[in-house]
C-alpha cells in the first residue's frame, strides 16, 4: 500500500510523542486578557491519544484520572486543545458573579530554588526563564479574574459540548466578598453560583475556598472550618446530586486538617487539595517581585510537589481512618506521569496539572502511553 508524505507524517506523529515546548503556551509578556482572547500559543502536532480503560471519577466513566486543575483553561479556546490532547478532567478557570480584571503584568515569573528549598516566608525570584523550566519552581500571581456571567455561561456551554468521550467539565466558582458582604451573603453567592454553572453545563462544581493572592476574606476561607460549612451546605442545597468539590490551600497543623476533613464530610464529595501555597516574593534587588501592592503570590511546579505529596498523605490517612465519606483529588507539582502516579498510590482519585501544561500540552499522551492504568 503506498503512502502519501501527509499520510507518513501522519503516521509518525501517531506514534512519536513530541518533547516539551520551547515557549509556554502561555505568553509570559502578555496579560492574562490577552492570554484568554489569543487561546494557547501552540500550533501543534496534534498526536494520537492512546485509548485506555475507563474509571470512575464521581459517578462519571472517564478515560484517565488526569486533568488539569483551574488554572489556564480560562475558555473554550483554552479548553478544546487541552480536550484534544487527552485532559480528560477539565476545569474551567474560577468564575465570580461580576467581571474582574486579572493582576498585571508580570502574572508568572521563576524563582532561585536555593529560596525555596527550606519553604522560608520569603522567597527570591529569577530574571529570566530558567533552562528546565518544566520542572522548575514558579510564582503565580493572577488574582481570581472573571468574565462578566453572560460571557461565561455561554462558553461554559460551549465547553462543555467539546468534550470527548470519557471527559468532564469541572468548573470553579468563588464568591466575591466586599468589606460590607455579611457571611449568609457571601455564602448565598457561592449558591446562586453552583446553580449557574450547573445549569451552564458544569459536570462537577468546585467551590474555591483558597487563593494565594487575593484578600484574605476569599483566600482563606479553608482556614475558617465554621465559614467553610456554611458556604458548602449552601452550595449543596443549590445541586442536589451534582457531585461537589471544595478547593483548600496548605494546612500547616495535622489536627485543623482532621477538623476541616471532618466537617466537610458528608456535604461534599471531595477535597481538591492543594492550592498554591502563598508566598512573600523578591526580586535580585531586594524589591515585591510582583509590584508593592503584590507582595504575596502563589508558588506553582516544582517543589510544590513535595508540599502536596504530604498533604495529600495526610488527609488520606484521615478519610480512611475515620471511614470519611469524601475522596481526594491532588494538585500541586504534577509535571510528569511519575508524579501523577505518586498521587494516586498515596491514595488520591485523581491528579491534576497546572502551570506544567503550558509547557507540556502532551502530558496527558506521555501518561497514557506509559500508564494506561492512570
Amino acid at each position: 500500500m503506498a503512502f502519501s508524505d501527509a499520510t507518513l507524517n501522519d503516521a509518525t506523529h501517531a506514534m512519536r510523542v513530541p518533547p516539551p515546548l520551547a515557549r509556554p503556551a502561555y505568553r509570559f509578556d502578555h496579560t492574562f486578557e490577552q492570554n484568554a482572547a489569543l487561546g494557547p500559543d501552540f500550533d501543534g502536532p496534534y498526536v494520537e491519544v492512546p485509548a485506555t480503560p475507563t474509571k470512575d471519577f464521581f459517578g462519571y466513566r472517564v478515560a484517565s484520572r488526569l486533568g488539569i486543575a483551574a488554572s489556564l483553561l480560562v475558555n473554550e479556546r483554552w479548553v478544546e486543545p487541552y480536550s484534544r490532547l487527552g485532559f480528560d478532567l477539565l476545569t474551567y478557570k474560577t468564575v465570580r458573579r461580576r467581571e474582574r480584571i486579572a493582576h498585571g503584568v508580570p502574572n508568572w515569573v521563576y524563582v532561585d530554588a536555593a529560596s525555596v528549598a527550606a519553604h522560608a516566608a520569603t522567597v527570591r525570584t529569577i530574571a529570566g526563564v530558567p533552562a528546565d523550566a518544566l520542572n522548575a519552581t514558579a510564582a503565580g500571581s493572577i488574582g481570581m479574574p472573571s468574565t462578566a456571567p453572560e460571557i461565561w455561561r455561554r462558553d461554559i456551554r460551549a465547553c462543555r459540548a467539546r468534550l470527548r468521550a470519557g471527559q468532564v467539565l469541572i468548573v470553579s466558582v468563588v464568591g466575591t466578598a466586599d468589606a460590607d458582604t455579611t457571611p449568609t451573603v457571601f455564602a448565598e453567592d457561592y449558591a446562586t453560583l453552583a446553580g449557574e454553572v450547573r445549569e451552564a453545563g458544569a459536570q462537577i462544581v468546585e467551590l474555591n475556598l483558597s487563593c494565594p493572592n487575593v484578600g484574605k476574606r476569599e483566600s482563606e476561607v479553608y482556614l475558617d472550618t465554621e465559614a467553610a460549612v456554611r458556604i458548602v451546605r449552601a452550595a449543596h442545597a443549590a445541586i442536589g446530586t451534582t457531585p461537589l468539590l471544595v478547593k483548600i490551600g496548605q494546612i500547616a497543623q495535622r489536627a485543623d486538617m482532621e477538623t476541616l476533613l471532618r466537617a466537610l464530610a458528608g456535604i461534599v464529595d471531595g477535597v481538591t487539595m492543594i492550592n498554591a501555597p502563598s508566598r512573600a516574593f523578591l526580586n535580585a534587588a531586594g524589591a515585591p517581585s510582583f509590584g508593592a501592592s503584590r507582595t504575596r503570590a502563589g508558588l506553582m511546579g516544582g517543589v510544590v510537589f513535595d508540599i502536596a505529596l504530604a498533604s495529600v498523605r495526610s488527609a488520606v490517612e484521615i478519610v480512611r481512618r475515620d471511614d470519611l465519606a469524601l475522596k481526594i483529588v491532588a494538585v500541586g507539582g504534577v509535571c510528569s506521569p511519575e508524579r501523577a502516579r505518586a498521587f494516586i498510590d498515596a491514595g488520591a482519585c485523581a491528579a491534576l496539572a497546572a502551570s506544567a501544561c503550558a509547557w507540556d500540552p502532551y502530558l496527558a499522551i506521555r501518561a497514557k502511553r506509559l500508564d494506561p492504568s492512570l
